[in-house]
């Protein structure tokens, strides 16, 4: 049998509030950590605490609509009659200075004469405040997922109405070319021009249809960083310009396009190939 004063040793070392209490719930010993917290909080005495029935003061609590005493008293009762082997919970316990929270166990304490429990009180306040932390940090944390949600259907819903806009945009100018300029640059075609006026309306003929087409949108997204010659070079190659045609407009010399030839063909990937620079140039409207 284990000696009282080592027994003793032992409950006083536990940094746990216990007490043992008989079978009416009278606080018949406690350890050190009982007394010291029954002298921190109104006790005027550490051995007051002992003689005290603890269900009464549970109870007591309960009438005063404090439901965490209400479930420690049912659960040392019902340990007491031994319908639950061992009683767990935990409660808040606070003061005017400070936020604490206890978790309460409930055995039965083995002696074959008397039933009686021991009640063990641990301050969980480092664990609570941790949980409470991660708990807030959660919230923050769905809160800003919600916030990056919306925001990211508030871009979707702009993308589209940019695309739209921009659609809209480009039917406006399709429309205002095709019946506010171009009949007037087909009458011009019609009229007598000298064989440079002839070229030079042509040219602005292809190259307003050309506002209007997907030529030059895929020519810039081929990603090869034309000068703005090349691309007028490449323009009028695809319109079947010849190389003295284009020199004209161009006011430069014919070797001068067959230079800009041969750095479109270097730029879009021709050189030691057979492609055609027209075909290719007119494959990029229709891949548009």
């Amino acid at each position: 049998m284990l000696d009282p004063r080592l027994y003793q040793v032992i409950v006083d070392s536990m940094s746990a509030h216990v007490a043992i209490l008989d079978e009416q719930g009278v606080i018949i010993e406690t350890n050190r950590a009982w007394q010291a917290f029954a002298l921190e909080n109104g006790m005027k005495d550490a051995s007051d605490s002992v003689g005290v029935n603890y269900l009464k003061i549970c109870d007591g609590a309960g009438r005063k609509k404090e439901n965490d005493a209400i479930r420690v008293a049912d659960g040392i009762r019902k340990v007491l009659a031994g319908e639950l082997p061992e009683f767990l919970t935990h409660y808040p316990c606070h003061s005017p200075e400070v936020r604490r929270w206890f978790a309460v166990r409930v055995v039965p304490f083995r002696d074959d004469t008397e039933h009686k429990v021991i009640v063990t009180h641990e301050n969980i306040t480092p664990i609570i405040e941790v949980q409470e932390a991660l708990e807030k940090k959660e919230v923050e944390l769905r809160r800003e997922r919600e916030r990056l949600e919306e925001t990211n259907i508030a871009l979707r819903v702009l993308l589209r109405q940019r695309d739209e806009d921009k659609t809209r945009i480009e039917e406006t100018i399709y429309i205002n070319v095709d019946r506010l300029v171009l009949p007037y640059v087909e009458k011009l075609l019609q009229g007598r021009l000298t064989e440079k006026q002839r070229t030079l309306t042509e040219v602005i003929d292809t190259n307003l249809r050309d506002i209007v087409s997907p030529f030059l949108r895929s020519l810039t997204a081929v990603n090869v960083l034309l000068t703005p010659q090349e691309i007028e070079v490449a323009n009028m190659v695809r319109s079947g310009r010849t190389s003295k045609d284009i020199a004209d407009v161009l006011g430069i010399s014919a070797s001068g396009v067959d230079f800009h030839r041969k750095r479109l063909r270097q730029k879009l990937g021709l050189t030691n190939t057979a492609k055609n620079l027209r075909s290719f140039l007119l494959s990029l409207e229709s891949d548009g």
